[in-house]
């Protein structure tokens, strides 16, 4: 089934209650949540479509984010290597360069969070149906495909989160060096900055090697979703 699409309308007012009341009433959240995912699998979406979505759309953001964190790196290079010209247009042009790979690295960390709550809301009721089963080998077959998905899953997003901890560093060394160059904007910044910039290289290098892994390994999980559950 094809998940590629937005939540629906119908769930918009829903969905803008739900930070406030994880804040104020956990019960009123798990009961909005709880309607979300009713109306979902109404419309033809059952979580396990839905866990699908949000990995790929996790799994695309990481790709996304990685793309951007070395294209700004080779903007970083390329402005502190160019001789001349207006160093406030150095400024903007890197400035610019930090605020997309921030705007990436949050589009990363949300859709984590999006894999992880209706992950959640999958394996509470994977568990809550076993009950349900009148033949003992059909129970024992979807436990162990549960455990197994589990498994995988915490396989999954344990890579995630990890390559998703090795963007802040970066960020930040991006940050140190636009408000350096913001606040300093002179001949000796530039030199100064050069010296930064083989540890920001070294923090990319890695940042782009577990996003490498953490795509893989959400690859590997979309395919083991693909196939009918026993």
């Amino acid at each position: 089934m094809d998940t590629q699409v937005s939540r629906p309308q119908f769930s918009h007012a829903c969905s803008r209650l739900l930070f406030g009341l994880m804040l104020l009433t956990p019960l009123s959240f798990l009961g909005c949540q709880s309607v979300y995912y009713a109306g979902m699998e109404k419309m033809g979406y059952h979580k396990r479509d839905l866990m699908v979505n949000d990995v790929e759309k996790a799994r695309d953001a990481q790709q996304e984010a990685k793309e951007q964190f070395k294209s700004a790196l080779d903007r970083f290079t390329t402005v502190l290597n160019i001789k001349g010209g207006e160093l406030q247009e150095k400024y903007d042009t890197l400035n610019a360069e930090y605020e997309r790979s921030e705007a990436k690295a949050q589009a990363v960390r949300d859709r984590i969070a999006s894999v992880e709550d209706v992950s959640q809301a999958l394996f509470t009721e994977w568990e809550a149906e076993l009950k349900e089963y009148s033949s003992a080998n059909l129970r024992k077959s979807s436990q162990a495909k549960l455990t197994e998905t589990r498994t995988q899953y915490a396989q999954l997003i344990k890579a995630m989160k990890r390559a998703e901890s090795k963007m802040p560093p970066v960020l930040t060394k991006f940050n140190d060096q636009v408000l350096f160059l913001k606040h300093n904007l002179n001949a000796q910044t530039i030199a100064s900055l050069k010296t930064e910039l083989g540890s920001v290289e070294s923090n990319i290098h890695i940042l782009i090697k577990e996003m490498e892994s953490s795509i893989k390994q959400a690859d590997a999980f979309i395919a083991s979703m693909s196939t009918e559950p026993s």
